[in-house]
Parts: C-alpha cells; sequence; structure tokens
C-alpha cells in the first residue's frame, strides 16, 4: 500500500511538472506576443508624429496663401466680401414633428388607417 501511495505521489509531481512546464511556455509565447504588439504600437505612434509634422508643414498658412495665389485663375476663387455671409436668422430650420401617440391597435393591412 506504501509504493501505491509512492507511485501516486511520483505521478502526481510528475504531472505538475509538466503542467508548470508548459504554462511556462504559453507565459512566454503570450509575453513575445504583447510585446511584438507594444513595439507595434509604438511604430504607429511614430508614424504618426511624422505624419502629423508633415499635415502641420503643408498646411502652413504662408504656403496655402501662396498655393491659392499661384491658382487663383485656375481654381476660380474669389476674394471674401461681408455679403457672402448671412445671420442666423436667414436660417430655414425644419419644423418639428409632433409626437404621434397611438393608443390601442392598429389595423395594418389599410395604410389609410395609418394617415
Amino acid at each position: 500500500m506504501r509504493s501505491f501511495f509512492v507511485i501516486l505521489t511520483a505521478l502526481a509531481v510528475m504531472a505538475t511538472a509538466f503542467w508548470a512546464y508548459r504554462e511556462n511556455y504559453r507565459t512566454q509565447a503570450s509575453l513575445d506576443d504583447s510585446e511584438e504588439i507594444q513595439r507595434s504600437i509604438g511604430e504607429a505612434r511614430a508614424r504618426l508624429a511624422v505624419l502629423r509634422a508633415e499635415w502641420a508643414y503643408l498646411n502652413r498658412p504662408d504656403r496655402l496663401r501662396e498655393l491659392a495665389d499661384i491658382n487663383f485663375e485656375r481654381l476660380g476663387l474669389l476674394p471674401l466680401s461681408p455679403e457672402q455671409f448671412g445671420n442666423a436668422d436667414q436660417v430655414t430650420y425644419p419644423m418639428e414633428d409632433s409626437t404621434l401617440v397611438i393608443t390601442g391597435a392598429i389595423e395594418v393591412s389599410n395604410f389609410e388607417a395609418l394617415r
């Protein structure tokens, strides 16, 4: 009976060692994946910083003014005048629809009953 417990204990130790070995490799793989994701996030942030710098460089007011002057005829641009702007009271807003409250059953087979 004592040898049975020794064998059982040895099997339990081997099973636990196998489980720990497997979990160690899973953890290492997860850490590698995490590092890869962090690296790609860093690269994406670096690319984004470069793109923002390029956008700021290309949208400089003096550069845009020069491009507008160069392409004035081709673009058909007109100088801004105060008459081109309106007041807020000149804007027409859609009428508010009154909420339709229905109580009871609706006959769906006849469209006239819905109007």
